[in-house]
């Protein structure tokens, strides 16, 4: 089973190899990430989120979902040193970083409840799987027609934060202004909520955040800095130059 859907503003790509797992799987994991953009979406006006950040609802009385995605954003945070921040002046509240990971992964869990074993999730460039090998290419950060690595996949995710789809999307929240110091940070890890979070808060902190992001447990990392010097971890799971001819491709 292959589907692609356009849904929180980038594409999702869900291909299943398992042959008992039907559509209707699939339309159950479309349906939850259309909730998800519904719910916590700070560009909806009546979503969660803007209902929380309007003050219409108090923090003690979010759902649990939002409280989780809080939670984990006020974790990065601190871990950062503000770099990471979902509330930067001047703005209204934008959980999107978390929330992209978060929500795929709880899409790739709702896959495995349903019996599926081997399957790619791709939200964006940001990609789960399961049963692999799967071989996931990266882009290069400035060449868009090459990769600058294949990573070979089990089960778990890889993410990539980088300046080439959006621009300067990414703020350091302790200058307020666009990160510097990285053109691509990729993150692998068991799951997509650690391995999104952690790649967008590494690009924040700039030049240190591939070495903060290498120190994380269970974080592998892939990273090219402004000076096009590469920092790759001992276990960042390269793959062999016989099966580089990638299975999908990251953004």
């Amino acid at each position: 089973m292959h589907r692609v859907e356009h849904v929180m503003g980038f594409p999702v790509s869900l291909r299943v190899d398992d042959e008992q797992i039907g559509e209707e799987t699939a339309d159950a994991v479309f349906a939850w990430l259309r909730e998800v953009d519904a719910r916590f979406s700070p560009f909806k006006a009546d979503s969660e989120v803007r209902r929380l950040d309007r003050g219409e609802i108090a923090r003690s009385g979010v759902s649990a979902d939002l409280a989780e995605v809080l939670d984990l954003c006020e974790e990065y945070r601190v871990a950062t040193g503000g770099a990471f921040d979902v509330r930067l002046p001047g703005r209204g509240l934008d959980p999107c970083a978390v929330v992209k990971g978060w929500s795929v992964q709880r899409a790739a869990e709702l896959l495995k409840a349903a019996g599926a074993r081997r399957f790619v999730l791709n939200a964006g460039g940001d990609v789960v799987v399961s049963g692999g090998p799967w071989r996931v290419g990266v882009r290069h950060p400035e060449q868009a027609d090459k990769v600058c690595v294949v990573a070979e996949l089990g089960d778990g995710a890889i993410a990539t934060s980088a300046r080439y789809e959006r621009g300067d999307h990414i703020i350091d929240g302790r200058t307020g202004r666009p990160a510097t110091g990285l053109l691509s940070l990729s993150v692998v890890a068991s799951s997509l909520t650690v391995a999104d979070t952690v790649a967008t808060a590494a690009f924040a902190m700039g030049a240190q955040g591939a070495e903060w992001a290498a120190a994380r447990e269970g974080c592998e990392v892939f990273a090219v800095d402004a000076e096009q010097r590469v920092l790759r971890t001992e276990g960042f799971p390269v793959a062999s130059a016989e099966t580089r001819a990638a299975d999908t491709r990251a953004a």
